[in-house]
């Protein structure tokens, strides 16, 4: 399984950016998939998750800005950033959580991308 993540960029305070989170690769099931993220300096903390029934789930900070939502024909999960603030700098990550076989979880990790929010 792979996750190839884009839409990272620069951009001013108050801006929008969407992250995708492209998934490749057999698997047998996946239970949730979403994005987290590092700032310089602090640990990685989850940003935004939704199940494979649905069930979304966000960090406070986010709350009210953040939209995730799938495509499940595309195996893409996406990540909708309004009214940035400087503090949501950091790279984020594309994270799923699934099963190789009905006894063996796994976690996968895509690469980061950069997300900068000028002030």
């Amino acid at each position: 399984v792979q996750l190839q993540a884009s839409g990272g960029g620069l951009v001013q305070a108050g801006g929008s950016l969407r992250l995708s989170c492209a998934r490749s690769g057999t698997i047998f099931k996946i239970n949730a998939m979403g994005w987290y993220r590092q700032a310089p300096g602090k640990q990685r903390e989850l940003v935004a998750a939704i199940t494979s029934g649905g069930s979304t789930n966000y960090a406070d900070s986010v709350k009210g800005r953040f939209t995730i939502s799938r495509d499940n024909a595309k195996n893409t999960v996406y990540l909708q950033m309004n009214s940035l603030k400087p503090e949501d700098t950091a790279v984020y990550y594309c994270h799923a959580e699934g099963y190789i076989d009905p006894w063996s979880a796994r976690d996968y990790w895509g690469q980061g991308t950069q997300v900068t929010v000028s002030s």
